[in-house]
């Protein structure tokens, strides 16, 4: 889910990003603060959502709606950006464009960002650092090239790294 109200525009739904410094009754009547609706312009143009502020949430794509929620995450000038599972339901193309998208928007704007992702190979290409749990316990806090198989099983269990290295696939869709 992307937490976004679908019968909202996109512009509006940036917006209420920005709900907790704009008083009750503005935002009840939509009178914006003029800095923030040009914040929020400067914000769906980086995210690539450009002449998409009048339509309505419900009928983005998945990819669409996820720069949308991060568009609604920056307005609010956050110390830390926390995503979880950025890329569910994404095709790898799409999953590419928003964990670089992410990267590019931490690096320019000196944020950290805390991203949950249980897609290994999309963490390694992405990700400087790399925290795995296991029962609530931290198993792995390194870098990309020192997660091996040790770990993933350590992390994921024997079955699912079977199933990871077996199928060959791109990714793991299972975890703790």
């Amino acid at each position: 889910e992307h937490a976004l109200v679908g019968r909202l525009t996109v512009m509006e739904n940036v917006l209420c990003g920005t709900l907790g410094r704009t008083g009750f009754w503005k935002s009840v009547r939509r009178r914006f603060d003029p800095n923030d609706v040009g914040e929020a312009f400067r914000l769906l143009d980086r995210m690539r959502l450009d002449g998409l502020e009048d339509r309505r949430c419900d009928e983005l794509s998945g990819g669409q709606k996820q720069r949308v929620g991060i568009a609604r995450a920056l307005i609010q000038h956050p110390d830390v950006l926390l995503v979880d599972e950025p890329t569910a339901s994404l095709d790898p193309a799409a999953s590419a464009r928003i964990m670089s998208l992410i990267t590019e928007v931490c690096a320019e704007g000196g944020l950290s960002a805390i991203i949950n992702l249980h897609d290994v190979p999309l963490a390694r290409r992405f990700c400087p650092r790399i925290l795995g749990l296991h029962g609530g316990k931290i198993v792995f806090d390194g870098p990309p090239s020192a997660l091996d198989d040790e770990i993933l099983t350590q992390v994921y269990g024997e079955e699912a790294l079977e199933s990871y290295v077996g199928a060959g696939s791109e990714g793991i869709g299972v975890g703790d």
